[in-house]
């Protein structure tokens, strides 16, 4: 009897108490830091990644005193939010790449013929996440030009010199997602016809 009440009592406590150590996620440096890395990807954890990023993307920037970079006038403070714009759907592309690669079928083999209709729909789930990841290429893009305009070169931010280097490989052409998802297209274009152009006499 003792030992239940403790336990009720111990469960009203830990209850009671749990808003004193939580807080609200409101800014985009919040939701950003809620974004992860998994050893293994599964599609649930892609998704739970690709909604820390979008609210990162939607959500108001935080106090630059409270900024993932030291920031002490307007044009770091705007550069800083260019740079983790373009970051942002630099690591959308990675997670819709990832969840591409999960549907796409990179070889069209014949014993495959009985799900030739599965794999059919699979890879046009897989052309959707390519599509997404292009137009996520575009935006990461265009943010990245603005952060390496003349008027921002001689500002560095040492705290987030990795995105500072992802602009400058853009802007030089060694980064460029949309030579890697065009490839990808179309080898699944490829694979594809050579799905749809099987035939039950031939298998």
């Amino acid at each position: 009897m003792l030992l239940r009440r403790l336990i009720i009592l111990s469960l009203f406590l830990l209850l009671s108490t749990g808003n004193l150590f939580s807080w609200k996620v409101q800014y985009a440096e919040q939701f950003y830091e809620l974004y992860h890395q998994h050893l293994y990807r599964y599609p649930e954890d892609g998704a739970e990644n690709l909604w820390y990023l979008s609210m990162a993307l939607r959500s108001p920037f935080a106090n630059p005193l409270n900024a993932l970079a030291e920031i002490e006038n307007e044009k770091e403070w705007e550069k800083y939010r260019n740079l983790f714009s373009m970051h942002m759907y630099l690591r959308i592309i990675d997670e819709y790449l990832a969840m591409a690669a999960k549907y796409d079928k990179f070889n069209a083999y014949f014993f495959n013929y009985p799900w030739k209709s599965a794999n059919l729909d699979s890879l046009r789930t897989a052309e959707k996440y390519y599509g997404l990841a292009l137009e996520s290429w575009e935006l990461a893009r265009s943010y990245g030009e603005v952060a390496r305009e003349p008027r921002f070169r001689w500002i560095d931010l040492d705290e987030i010199r990795y995105w500072e280097d992802e602009a400058f490989r853009i802007e030089n052409g060694d980064l460029d997602y949309r030579d890697i998802i065009k490839a990808h297209l179309s080898r699944l274009e490829r694979v594809r016809d050579e799905f749809e152009s099987m035939d039950y006499d031939t298998y």
